[in-house]
């Protein structure tokens, strides 16, 4: 939170210029400055994961946009179309408040996870359905038969988009 132009100048000990994070919107001035709040410690700079920019009018509002999906990756889905993709962490680093960024090898079971997902995401938005974390897990549950890489086949695509479309209808019920 800044309140003097020290604690303005501080924040450049943790952040930068380029640096991808995670905040509320508190408010949109008009000239185009907004005001963000990082007011927990799940909110900070954002380290190894993927971003996916969709069309923010298929991510659906919730409550809370962090999940920790039991495919071992976790999902941050932001109101703005931008959903950051990244290993889902064994103990919380609540020491550093989110503004230290991990830089330890990503393992290739994590990474495969991520692209999974990924992949999962662009099927999703390309097949028009509704991004949250039901939709995106019943995608990716529907996409373990098949190679990352045959997602974004356009076969494979209607396939598992039609198969969670219709898990979606039988939750509604």
């Amino acid at each position: 939170r800044r309140r003097s132009a020290e604690d303005e100048l501080a924040m450049r000990d943790y952040l930068q210029e380029g640096d991808l994070i995670s905040a509320e919107v508190q408010s949109i001035f008009s000239d185009g400055a907004v005001s963000l709040h990082t007011r927990s410690l799940k909110y900070g700079k954002l380290g190894q994961g993927v971003l996916v920019q969709v069309p923010p009018s298929l991510v659906k509002r919730q409550k809370t946009h962090f999940h920790d999906l039991p495919c071992g990756a976790s999902v941050i889905l932001g109101n703005n179309g931008f959903i950051w993709i990244y290993p889902t962490a064994e103990e919380k680093d609540e020491e550093a408040g989110g503004f230290t960024t991990n830089l330890e090898p990503v393992p290739l079971s994590d990474r495969e996870v991520i692209s999974r997902l990924r992949n999962c995401i662009v099927a999703l938005v390309t097949q028009k359905l509704m991004l949250f974390d039901t939709s995106i897990l019943y995608c990716y549950e529907a996409s373990l038969p098949h190679q990352i890489k045959d997602i974004l086949k356009p076969e494979v695509m209607e396939e598992i988009v039609l198969e969670t479309r219709q898990r979606l209808l039988d939750l509604e019920g």
